[in-house]
């Protein structure tokens, strides 16, 4: 029987191919590739000894309520700055961008080796599909293996449990085959040049009383 997750892989690859991404990790929601880039980050720094400046992770203090949560999830603090943005922004002092607001051609290009970029397939997003989705963008081989494990449950994709010989601690968060195909169409009709969509009304996220 054919594999039912290959058009996942198809998606991935035009996603590569219109964002100038080398890899590329689907998921669930922009909100969950911020989770697992985060998490891939931490556990990199606690089993590898990298060296962390130590600190929360700033972010704007208008942002999206999921993006703080899904660092802390992935076991760091958090801290706020009052600052404007527009399209995306960066997760200081780690290399992971929410670009939830911006989908464009070449996008991976800007930015420094190393980024994981995180975009959001929302209906309300440039590619809007209609269940929704996220992806990570990056450039690190090893980096995006793990991930599309930690995505499915901990395990690769298409590999039957009782043959299954290496697994990390994931989550249930891969993008359904269903979800990827309507990726695939509307990205053939995307436009290739995107302005940052506009900021939703956020709230000042210092004020709620699950970060204080």
């Amino acid at each position: 029987m054919q594999n039912p997750y290959q058009v996942v892989h198809d998606f991935e690859s035009a996603l590569c191919e219109y964002t100038g991404a080398p890899y590329c990790v689907t998921t669930t929601s922009c909100t969950m590739a911020i989770l697992l880039a985060c998490r891939w980050h931490y556990l990199d720094i606690e089993e590898k000894g990298y060296e962390y400046p130590g600190g929360p992770v700033t972010i704007p203090s208008r942002t999206y309520v999921g993006v703080p949560m899904s660092i802390i999830h992935a076991g760091f603090e958090v801290s706020f700055h009052d600052t404007k943005w527009r399209g995306d922004y960066p997760l200081h002092p780690l290399p992971v961008v929410d670009s939830a607001r911006l989908l464009t051609t070449g996008m991976y290009e800007w930015q420094d080796p190393g980024t994981f970029v995180c975009v959001s397939f929302h209906p309300t997003k440039h590619l809007g599909i209609s269940t929704g989705g996220g992806a990570i963008l990056l450039d690190d081989p090893e980096a995006a293996g793990i991930l599309r494990m930690m995505r499915f449950d901990g395990r690769d994709t298409g590999i039957q449990l009782q043959s299954q010989k290496d697994w990390v601690m994931g989550w249930h968060a891969n993008m359904s085959p269903m979800a990827a195909a309507e990726g695939l169409l509307r990205l053939s009709t995307l436009p290739r040049n995107n302005d940052p969509l506009p900021n939703s009304d956020y709230p000042d996220l210092r004020k709620l009383e699950i970060f204080k």
